[in-house]
């Protein structure tokens, strides 16, 4: 609507308190201080598949450790500089599909490389190869450094 202020773009990055995804916020970061975007930083989990055997009811501890998690790795990452604003999530579920459904209207999705070193350290892990193959916007791969 004429008059109204344009809603900032938007990256959505995906963390999970590794080093690969602390380096993807801190792309993201940077690159939303460069250009006036909003991080939305995504922490998904889920709960680990154990054979026979079913939750029936999500453990309120796991979402406060990852609440816990999330603020933990904004807070280092962002630092005392001035940072973009950051809005952060944490979503139950399949980590890829969840940062995908989070990434739909959003200009960037990034996520970091989970590679093993030597030649398997130049290959996507499975989250971010997945993303790379179905986001609805451009990803960006931070991929581990030295």
């Amino acid at each position: 609507m004429v008059g109204e202020p344009a809603e900032a773009c938007r990256i959505v990055v995906g963390v999970d308190a590794s080093p690969p995804s602390r380096r993807a916020l801190d792309w993201a970061v940077r690159q939303a201080r460069l250009t006036g975007a909003v991080v939305e930083a995504v922490l998904c989990w889920a709960h680990p598949a154990v054979y026979g055997w079913a939750m029936t009811k999500a453990d309120p501890m796991l979402d406060h450790a990852a609440e816990k998690a999330l603020t933990q790795a904004v807070a280092e990452v962002a630092g005392d500089e001035p940072k973009p604003e950051i809005r952060q999530s944490v979503l139950p579920g399949n980590a890829a599909e969840v940062l995908l459904e989070r990434a739909r209207g959003a200009e960037l999705l990034v996520v970091g490389n989970r590679g093993h070193g030597g030649f398997t350290g130049a290959l996507l892990g499975s989250v971010s190869q997945h993303c790379v193959q179905h986001a609805p916007c451009t990803v960006v791969v931070v991929r581990e450094t030295g």
